[in-house]
């Protein structure tokens, strides 16, 4: 069974950092692409940020490029994401996706999600 599990979300101060990790199992980590969204009280679930399965290609929203960071270690299942400089309008449920190909597009895949963890950040 394929599991992705979140952590790392938590309450923070604007200008703050914190580093999310979503941990899986039940897959082969290096033959999937990786991902991280968000999604914001009353708003649509967002593309944050992908890594390829051979993380030579990642992709950032304009809204986090310079100040998130995204990468990925096969032999741990696990996925991360760095967030610094963080600002009030971050704050939301992370969510960490999967997806069996190469690549995973801003859309998303339907293949495998995370239950979400969630960061706060006061102003």
């Amino acid at each position: 069974q394929v599991q992705l599990v979140e952590s790392g979300g938590r309450l923070v101060q604007a200008g703050g950092s914190l580093r999310l990790s979503c941990t899986t199992s039940g897959l082969t980590l290096s033959t999937y692409a990786l991902g991280w969204f968000r999604q914001a009280p009353g708003k649509e679930r967002e593309f944050v940020a992908t890594i390829s399965w051979g993380a030579s290609i990642t992709d950032y929203a304009d809204s986090v490029k310079g100040r998130f960071t995204i990468s990925r270690n096969n032999a741990k299942n696990t996925v991360y994401l760095q967030m610094n400089s963080l600002k009030p309008e971050d704050t939301a449920v992370y969510y960490c996706n999967a997806a069996r190909s190469t690549r995973l597009t801003r859309a998303g895949s339907s293949d495998y999600w995370g239950q979400g963890t969630q960061v706060t950040v006061s102003s």
